[in-house]
């Protein structure tokens, strides 16, 4: 991506145009992702115990119930798109979906079945997929288009750093008041979450042109791929195929650092300490990279990402059992997802019109709620059948095939013409 295209909506004057795009509506935006993630992260953290040791349930519940969570947060992130299409209509999914997985998340400790957590968390994902296009759409309402890596940024480093507070929160209050305890005030940070983004709704009400009528609900797929989406997108899936999640980062070490002859526990309470440096080079890489995609291009943000991503796989295929060299492949990872995903949103907000931008972030929330879901469970099976380096290389290949295709990511109108014959 080259120039970008004038903000068609008043601003300020040219000398503090640069400093408008950081307004209360956009870190409004930011507060709610650190807030709710922080919030639902906490109940996470100690999911596996409270289901292991207080409703006795064994890992296959565990499994089944993130597994079928994850699925259903990608298919209601798609269902989200029309329904944020509506400008009026806004500002109300996000603050009810942001309420919906707060209290839904905290009445998890309020059972005593394992259906009954299945059927919260399921509650808590589909309302954590709907409010997505929503929160999206307010937040390039709220910011001037030559700012909206950086938007993005900022909302992605929220999230990152909600996933660094909120387990040290129910490391503390676990100690304290106990696991359920813990839980229920998870309610907390997610009742702020569902404040911020009322704010920020709120603020972008201020900068909305009224729209005659209400407009339809249709996935609009056909104008979508007219518009390039498709292309665009498809280095975002072989991304995404790639995309492991941390739990298996978190395993891969704890083997490392076992087989090396410490005890089970030190090795697990390493692999813990070192995961939060996964989440801190999210967040700095996200606030980064959204001002290199502003400065530069979205595609140059994306491919770094995806090529620092194959060099953090690499780390963990390779059998070693020095935990500076873990630590190195956990920051890898964090600076990677930093910037893919942030690079991600930032080419849909450019390339779709207004009317079709919704649709845009419903089907790329499907893409990685789908992606890292197949990415994670195709690894495991090669771990299991052959070995954790087969697994990661696996990993690594996507990667790559991702970065050979990051040219889709530019728009057609900036792609160069071809030459007249």
């Amino acid at each position: 991506m080259t120039d970008i295209p004038s903000d068609p909506r008043p601003g300020p004057s040219k000398g503090t145009g640069e400093q408008e795009w950081l307004n209360p509506g956009v870190a409004s935006v930011g507060a709610a992702s650190l807030f709710s993630d922080a919030g639902h992260e906490m109940a996470t953290s100690v999911l596996p115990t409270f289901l292991t040791s207080t409703l006795q349930a064994g890992p296959a519940a565990l499994g089944v119930i993130e597994g079928v969570s994850d699925a259903l947060t990608g298919l209601s992130k798609l269902a989200g798109g029309p329904l944020a299409n509506d400008p009026a209509r806004r500002g109300r999914l996000a603050s009810g979906g942001y309420l919906g997985t707060a209290i839904a998340t905290s009445a998890i400790g309020l059972t005593t079945g394992v259906w009954q957590v299945a059927i919260l968390r399921a509650i808590a994902w589909i309302s954590r997929g709907i409010r997505s296009p929503a929160r999206d759409m307010l937040l390039t309402s709220l910011a001037p288009k030559s700012a909206y890596g950086r938007a993005f940024g900022l909302e992605r480093a929220g999230d990152n750093a909600g996933a660094i507070l909120g387990p040290l929160m129910a490391a503390v209050l676990v100690s304290v008041i106990g696991i359920r305890e813990t839980i229920l005030l998870a309610i907390v940070p997610g009742a702020l979450a569902a404040i911020a983004i009322t704010i920020a709704a709120r603020q972008a009400r201020r900068t909305l042109t009224p729209v005659e009528g209400r407009r339809t609900l249709s996935l609009n797929l056909s104008d979508l791929r007219q518009a390039g989406l498709a292309r665009a997108l498809t280095p975002a899936a072989l991304f995404e195929l790639g995309n492991l999640a941390t739990t298996l980062l978190i395993l891969r070490a704890t083997n490392l650092l076992t087989a090396d002859g410490r005890s089970l526990t030190a090795a697990t309470s390493i692999a813990i300490l070192l995961y939060p440096a996964h989440n801190g080079a999210a967040t700095f890489a996200s606030l980064g990279g959204g001002h290199l995609a502003d400065r530069f291009s979205p595609r140059g943000v994306f491919t770094a990402g995806a090529a620092v991503y194959v060099v953090g796989y690499v780390v963990f295929a390779w059998e070693q059992h020095r935990w500076p060299i873990l630590l190195i492949g956990f920051v890898l990872c964090g600076l990677g997802i930093g910037f893919a995903e942030t690079a991600e949103s930032t080419v849909v907000a450019h390339l779709l019109p207004e009317h079709l931008r919704s649709n845009g972030f419903g089907v790329l929330g499907l893409v990685q709620s789908f992606g890292d879901l197949g990415a994670t469970m195709v690894t495991g099976i090669l771990w299991s059948v052959f070995s954790a380096t087969v697994a990661f290389l696996y990993a690594a290949t996507w990667m790559i095939l991702s970065v050979a295709a990051s040219g889709w990511l530019r728009p057609r109108s900036q792609r160069p013409k071809d030459p007249a014959p």
